[in-house]
């Protein structure tokens, strides 16, 4: 398996949502505009491709220099396991550098997940949740 990992090439819309589905990832995928929006205003995209084949994204916001919120990690179903979502994240780590903290808020389905590769749990983090998509 050869994967092409980039920071310059973007998926369309409709890729994304066919991964963000494909992975089980809860994002409003039926509001395609509002995909493209969070995409559009993301200044950190890693993708991971199989040929033309979107296998992997991280989509984060950062400041470069204090905090990176990772956004989204997503990983087709048939490729998990095979290390791209890890790499995602060293590709993400790296760009932002050392001075930069990488943090996120997992889904519960991944909580197991993100202690695996570097992250550690943390217990002082609040949410003022957003409105329900539907």
């Amino acid at each position: 398996m050869n994967i092409e990992y980039s920071f310059d090439k973007r998926p369309s819309a409709d890729q994304i949502i066919e991964l963000y589905d494909n992975a089980g990832l809860p994002r409003p995928t039926s509001d395609k505009e509002r995909i493209q929006k969070m995409f559009d205003n993301s200044n950190l995209i890693v993708t991971a491709w199989d040929s033309e084949l979107l296998v992997g994204v991280s989509r984060s916001i950062t400041d470069w220099v204090w905090a990176c919120y990772l956004s989204d990690l997503a990983v087709r179903n048939d490729y998990k396991k095979e290390g791209i979502g890890k790499q995602l994240i060293n590709f993400t780590k790296e760009k932002v550098g050392d001075q930069s903290m990488v943090l996120l808020l997992s889904v519960p389905t991944a909580m197991e997940y993100y202690p695996k590769v570097g992250f550690e749990k943390q217990e002082s983090s609040f949410i003022i949740n957003r409105a329900e998509w539907k």
